[in-house]
């Protein structure tokens, strides 16, 4: 009798000890397929900027970042969250030496830059690939969402997205689209446009700005010179430098500037580049969100 009960007291807690394990596993689905993660991992390694902005927005730290050796590129709405990291070099090529160190449990990369360096990359641990260059504003959220569940706080992250999007809703109110935006980069050699495929012209559109730029159907930018700006002769051109002297100097001068409408109403507005085009996160949204606000409603210029 007491041999039987003891039987069933040992199969319970073997079933239950089951049900936790299978409960405590993390299914993902990521750009490269499906990783099953045995629990929710706590020494993370990022390889890419809106990945750590995805963390930071839950309170969570990486331990390893892929920073560029400046951790003043990532904005500091994202570097005061976060606890001190390791950095493992450059995102277009992290080190796989000082990752291996870490001892990293997950590591989070984006498609585009690390596809090559995937198999590598998992031998030395569980490895999603997310998009992030190139990405949209809603791709952001995606893969926040991906993340959110990766780390084993898919609630949280939930939660902390449709905070974002009612503060995006409440933007969105403060906004018209009588006037057309635009955002580039120059530098030296010339202009890129950012269009509505872009995380920038998306973020524009769901804030109901209107696009100075054509839908791009294949890409999310394209290169321009003094004539492509004329065509698309934006009310407000948002720009960032990546070089003290760009084409703009040298464009200023030629009889062509004086027909943009920028040139008559001075809505030129040189923005932060970590901002604007490389953080590209939930946070990097909502700084946006709120400088465009200052700057189109407020008439202010950014600190930047």
């Amino acid at each position: 009798m007491l041999v039987a009960v003891f039987q069933r007291i040992i199969l319970t807690l073997i079933l239950i000890c089951s049900v936790f394990s299978v409960q405590a596993s993390i299914e993902v689905k990521h750009e490269l397929g499906t990783l099953v993660l045995p629990g929710a991992p706590k020494r993370i390694v990022v390889l890419e900027y809106s990945f750590i902005d995805a963390l930071a927005a839950i309170g969570m730290s990486p331990i390893g970042v892929a920073d560029d050796l400046d951790p003043e590129r990532i904005i500091p709405e994202v570097r005061d969250l976060l606890e001190p990291w390791t950095s493992v070099g450059m995102r277009s090529q992290p080190s796989l030496e000082v990752i291996a160190r870490l001892k990293p449990d997950l590591i989070i990369g984006d498609v585009y830059r690390h596809r090559v360096s995937y198999e590598d990359l998992s031998k030395i641990a569980p490895t999603i690939l997310l998009k992030s260059r190139g990405e949209s504003y809603l791709d952001a959220l995606k893969s926040a969402e991906i993340i959110g569940k990766a780390v084993g706080k898919e609630q949280e992250m939930l939660d902390r997205i449709a905070q974002h999007k009612q503060l995006m809703d409440d933007y969105r109110l403060r906004f018209n689209n009588a006037e057309t935006m635009q955002f580039t980069t120059v530098n030296e050699r010339g202009m890129w446009m950012h269009g509505p495929l872009s995380f920038t012209g998306s973020l524009f559109n769901y804030l109901g700005l209107k696009a100075a730029l054509p839908d791009l159907k294949d890409s999310h930018l394209i290169q321009a010179n003094l004539e492509v700006l004329l065509r698309v002769n934006p009310d407000w051109l948002f720009y960032v430098r990546s070089k003290p002297v760009t084409v703009l100097e040298s464009w200023e001068h030629n009889p062509l500037f004086k027909l943009l409408k920028i040139s008559k109403t001075h809505q030129m507005v040189e923005v932060s580049s970590a901002l604007w085009s490389l953080n590209r996160g939930m946070l990097a949204a909502e700084g946006i969100a709120k400088e465009l606000d200052n700057i189109v409603n407020n008439k202010s210029k950014p600190d930047s």
